[in-house]
């Protein structure tokens, strides 16, 4: 399985590059795993909605152009359904039997993604009706597709 995941901006806490690594490391036996961190738009302090309007945009056609075609893409976005990490796991196991095995995942910036985003989507994904930051999303993501190929595999996965 290809899995990419197509984010906004950088990391720069170290706490996040260290549990990134880690289980970028971890998913190596399971899948190809390929991180693409497209630019995040310079806002002003106040930004208008149009500035974000605009940002979102700019964002959403990098977003765009960084999915492979033909890829199953799937948006992190508050609105998506929310799985457990099992039916994450079936979900996953599920596209790859329907020979689906390039999956994208994207996750926004600042303001979340553009609508073009979230149309072009084909699933949408949400971790909580909670709010957390793209950087930390981006950990919690890579974790829990490490431990949907644990769960397919009936591996044990205590963290």
């Amino acid at each position: 399985m290809r899995i990419s995941i197509v984010t906004v901006g950088k990391i720069k806490e170290r706490y996040l590059t260290e549990g990134i690594a880690e289980f970028t490391k971890r998913l190596t036996p399971f899948c190809r795993l390929d991180i693409v961190e497209v630019a995040e738009e310079r806002m002003p302090e106040n930004p208008s909605g149009a500035d974000k309007a605009k940002a979102l945009a700019r964002e959403g056609e990098r977003i765009l152009k960084a999915v492979r075609a033909g890829s199953h893409l799937i948006v992190l976005d508050l609105g998506g359904r929310q799985l457990s990490s099992e039916e994450l796991a079936a979900k996953l196991d599920a596209l790859a039997l329907a020979g689906q095995s390039d999956l994208t995942f994207a996750i926004g910036g600042a303001f979340g993604l553009a609508p073009a985003v979230t149309a072009a989507a084909q699933d949408k994904l949400s971790f909580s009706k909670m709010t957390f930051t793209h950087q930390m999303i981006r950990l919690l993501l890579l974790e829990q597709i490490y431990r949907a190929f644990k769960i397919s595999r009936g591996e044990p996965y205590h963290w």
